[in-house]
């Protein structure tokens, strides 16, 4: 029989063991972030892109749950069946656009931040003085569209004081490096969970970017999205009521003469944190970051299933709808 002492010894033993498999997985995805972006600044952007687009398609075939994800939120996009061979052609030119995108990303670090800047066109930055003048913290909120980097750098080039919210929970060296490179372009990487720094920010009215589409969470806010019942997480809107930031959806893409274009949709106010409140603020979220998406769906670089994707689960949605004032026959509102 194992004595107590010796099962606290393995247990401790077993816990330093994956803690030495994940410092040496941590390190090991550093050098080849590190390596990748070294190749990537010296091979011809173009055949990059065009070796990129390749292994771009073959994930598509290869990852068959990645891509029913994919196909099955841009079939919302469209108002289709997954099935759709138009939903098909989409998907694979998102994979290739994708594959593009983060060629471009691997290579930023060996540019300036002038060079970064060359082809933003600015003009949204207009819409966002706006919400500024307002004189509170800002919080941006976006999806996975496009080049998100190039617009907070492009924020931050304003002179605008600006944070991204990251996650560090793992692969923190690779956090570190990005931390790092983010702050070369004024751009401060801000670790979700520092809830002080976060409200520190908002409150000396500076701007908090963050994603809100990580996929279907089955507590988060309901709210229609692209025509259907899904949710979205509370925070944008309980940060807002907590700290009388305002928020400011925000989208970028990239157009077909190679610049990179922002858009900025309706502030949104937030009154409290009352259920419906946080209802109707999320939903004025989802509302504009689906115009948006509809507008370059092949830049919504989308993973994920953003829907619940069973019947029980989207039965156990529209249950909660009452809690937040909503009807489920209704347009999404309160």
């Amino acid at each position: 029989m194992t004595s107590a002492r010796g099962m606290t010894r393995g247990a401790g033993a077993a816990g330093e063991d994956r803690g030495l498999v994940t410092r040496v997985r941590e390190r090991a995805v550093v050098r080849a972030y590190r390596g990748a972006a070294w190749a990537l600044g010296r091979v011809p952007e173009a055949a990059s892109k065009g070796v990129g687009g390749v292994l771009a398609q073959g994930t598509y075939l290869a990852w068959p749950a990645r891509r029913r994800a994919s196909r099955a939120s841009l079939a919302r996009v469209l108002g289709t069946d997954p099935s759709d061979r138009r939903v098909d052609r989409l998907a694979r030119r998102m994979y290739r656009n994708y594959a593009g995108y983060v060629v471009d990303l691997m290579r930023m670090p060996a540019l300036g931040r002038s060079e970064i800047l060359s082809n933003v066109d600015t003009a949204a930055a207009g819409d966002l003085q706006k919400a500024f003048d307002m004189g509170r913290g800002v919080i941006i909120v976006a999806a996975h569209m496009a080049y998100n980097e190039i617009g907070a750098a492009a924020i931050a080039d304003r002179g605008w004081a600006i944070s991204v919210i990251a996650d560090d929970t793992e692969y923190k060296d690779l956090f570190e490096l990005l931390r790092v490179e983010r702050e070369r372009w004024g751009v401060r990487l801000l670790p979700w969970r520092n809830l002080r720094e976060l409200y520190g920010a908002l409150r000396r009215r500076e701007a908090v970017a963050l994603l809100v589409d990580w996929g279907y969470r089955p507590d988060g806010v309901p709210t229609r999205f692209l025509g259907e019942w899904t949710t979205l997480p509370a925070g944008p809107a309980v940060l807002a009521a907590r700290t009388g930031a305002v928020i400011a959806p925000f989208a970028m893409h990239r157009r077909r003469d190679g610049w990179h274009a922002g858009w900025i949709g309706p502030v949104v106010q937030v009154a409290s944190t009352e259920p419906a409140e946080v209802a109707r603020a999320t939903q004025a979220i989802a509302d504009a970051l689906g115009s948006a998406i509809r507008r370059t769906p092949d830049q919504w670089w989308v993973f994920k299933s953003m829907w619940p994707t069973s019947e029980e689960e989207r039965a156990a949605l529209l249950a909660r709808l009452p809690e937040y004032g909503l009807d489920p026959g209704g347009a999404g509102r309160p």
